[in-house]
């Protein structure tokens, strides 16, 4: 059994869901709408204060969905009431980030600026105080979106273990590595 997709989800004040024909689950709150296509594999319904997803079958595919869609919906829940952050923090010399709008601008030891055009779903926020690391932040309603942006920033400078320089989230633990010299006495 999907041990998550038997769990019903809560829904708090100030959010309604409304569920389809077609399957398209629409969930919409304080800070906006979302919505999902669900397989028509399973049956989503809504009974009082809490939505209740239903496979039809016990084969391996449709539990699998049954706990997919279940995390969908409930982060799609969460997001629209109280909404989904990520820090990340630029961890080198000379690393700094700037925005202008929805455009940001980085720079992380290459020869040349990076400029990132950001979806309009996302508010980004820069913040550089002097003896600390640059911070992004990077706020919205939609977790998967937030992620996909982070792990694209992320990816512009990897983690290295060395000296320990990069992209990070804030409050990442990077495993460091002895250099050559640690293996000279």
């Amino acid at each position: 059994m999907s041990r998550i997709g038997k769990k019903p989800i809560n829904i708090p004040s100030g959010v309604t869901v409304d569920v389809s024909a077609h399957g398209t689950v629409t969930v919409k709150g304080t800070k906006g709408t979302l919505t999902q296509d669900v397989n028509p594999d399973i049956q989503v319904s809504v009974e009082g204060q809490e939505v209740i997803l239903v496979r039809t079958t016990e084969s391996k595919r449709h539990k699998s969905l049954h706990g997919l869609y279940r995390s969908l919906i409930n982060n799609m829940v969460i997001g629209v009431s109280e909404g989904y952050k990520k820090d990340l923090e630029l961890v080198g010399v000379g690393f700094k980030a700037t925005n202008q709008g929805q455009i940001l601008e980085l720079s992380l030891g290459y020869s040349h600026s990076i400029f990132m055009s950001l979806p309009k779903e996302i508010s980004l926020a820069t913040d550089t105080q002097k003896g600390k690391n640059p911070v992004i932040t990077l706020k919205g309603i939609d977790k998967e979106l937030i992620g996909q942006v982070a792990a694209k920033i992320r990816s512009l400078r990897k983690n290295e273990p060395y000296k320990g320089k990069g992209v990070r989230f804030v409050g990442e633990n990077v495993r460091r590595k002895a250099g050559k010299t640690a293996s000279k006495k």
